[in-house]
């Protein structure tokens, strides 16, 4: 991308943020009213506590393996050469229903403090039966907030019964009142790229960095090419190789892992994924999954990313293909399911996995842990329940996150201001 280009994608950016100050929606109408189950001050997790980094710490370091080149290749040369972001976009054939459109029960679910600036309502005969997951977009993938000239939101969804499998909505979002999108099934490469299957396990973690995708399931960290999508060459309800050619459960569109990334030895796993491009270099940082009322605290990990051009998007490794976490902190919370780093700030999404309910979010740092008050009663129950991702979208200073059937966004500038 030439410095002409991102310097008028900045111009729209401004105005984009501009927009959002003028134009807060009042969506939160319906979820103003707090049930007297929540009205409960949660405990507070206070300061954030470091934990010592070295080779030997459980759940600190994990283990990198890529997909050769020629067993991807020769699936490419089975079903066809891969297609890249811009091509899904222009097979977009499902909207997005805007706020107006919205029930009240949608509406219900999203955070009462602070009031959600964007939301966006999905189709119930196109997610029945599937749970959404994580939330990411073309403002992780690069700083300009674009992928090529548009603007793009990937959103992950898990299959509820069945064979599990997981897919990801390519949402075109350069019309903010237009948001156009299509599905990918999300596979794994087998028998050397002669066949895949379906990637059959829940997606609680996206980031879409540089070209690569990293999705956190229970069975490690997968990495996805963007530039390696594959179109399908037979409408099936199969998944692979079928007769007549290669399926993706009735989809389009098959994105097949290029790599994973496994936890070395006993130890906690990464669950919520998000970037922070408030780091030099850019940074991953994750926390595990935690049950509430475990009594069990949050562990939280950063990592930083390759700046080896031949491993953009791919995670800084040791010469034996391991990449150590550079920080780890200990929280009190439990229960979260979404994080976020942004200078000296975590942003901790403890929600109650009920879109129905409202949950907290909770800012953390090394002095103290603090989170917005609504309601009569000042509870700090102020979040959407069923949210599970956080992904910050410099670019235009959104934060973005899902609940239920919900697609929401506000600026970050928001939260901080209402969190004091």
């Amino acid at each position: 991308m030439t410095q002409r280009g991102r310097h008028r994608r900045r111009k729209r950016g401004r105005a984009v943020r501009a927009f959002l100050a003028g134009t807060a929606l009042a969506l939160t109408a319906a979820a103003t009213m707090i049930s007297a189950s929540q009205a409960t001050v949660g405990d507070d997790p206070g300061a954030l506590k470091p934990l010592a980094v070295s080779a030997d710490t459980a759940g600190l370091r994990l283990q990198e393996s890529l997909v050769p080149r020629r067993t991807l290749d020769r699936l490419a040369d089975a079903m066809g050469r891969p297609v890249g972001v811009r091509a899904v976009l222009d097979d977009a054939d499902r909207s997005l229903r805007t706020a107006a459109d919205c029930r009240t029960a949608e509406r219900a679910s999203l955070p009462v403090e602070p009031a959600a600036t964007r939301a966006y309502c999905w189709n119930d005969v196109d997610t029945e039966g599937w749970r959404p997951g994580a939330v990411t977009t073309s403002g992780d993938a690069d700083d300009d907030g674009h992928w090529g000239a548009d603007r793009v939101i990937l959103s992950g969804w898990t299959e509820g019964g069945g064979r599990g499998l997981a897919r990801v909505a390519f949402i075109n979002a350069t019309d903010p009142e237009h948001l156009s999108y299509t599905w990918a099934l999300l596979t794994v490469p087998v028998d050397g790229g002669r066949d895949y299957r379906g990637l059959s396990s829940a997606v609680a973690g996206m980031v879409w960095y540089q070209g690569k995708l990293l999705v956190t399931t229970a069975d490690g960290l997968y990495v996805y090419d963007m530039h390696r999508v594959q179109r399908t060459t037979v409408e099936s309800s199969g998944v692979g190789r079928v007769r007549g050619g290669y399926a993706a459960a009735g989809y389009r569109y098959a994105l097949p892992a290029v790599g994973v990334y496994r936890t070395v030895g006993p130890g906690p796993r990464p669950s919520a994924l998000s970037l922070d491009r408030s780091t030099a270099p850019d940074s991953l940082v994750a926390g595990e999954r935690v049950p509430a009322e475990s009594g069990r605290h949050t562990r939280l990990w950063r990592w930083a990313f390759s700046s080896d051009p031949e491993r953009a998007g791919l995670l800084a490794t040791d010469s034996a293909g391991r990449a150590l976490a550079d920080e780890a902190f200990e929280s009190k919370a439990d229960g979260v399911r979404g994080v976020l780093s942004y200078g000296a700030h975590w942003y901790l999404d403890r929600a109650t996995g009920s879109a129905a309910d409202h949950g907290t979010l909770w800012r953390q740092d090394a002095k103290d842990a603090r989170a917005a008050e609504c309601g009569a009663d000042e509870t700090r129950h102020c979040w959407s329940g069923g949210a599970g991702s956080l992904s910050y979208w410099e670019e235009t200073g959104e934060v973005w996150s899902q609940s239920g059937r919900t697609l929401f966004a506000l600026p970050l500038s928001a939260i901080d201001r209402s969190i004091g």
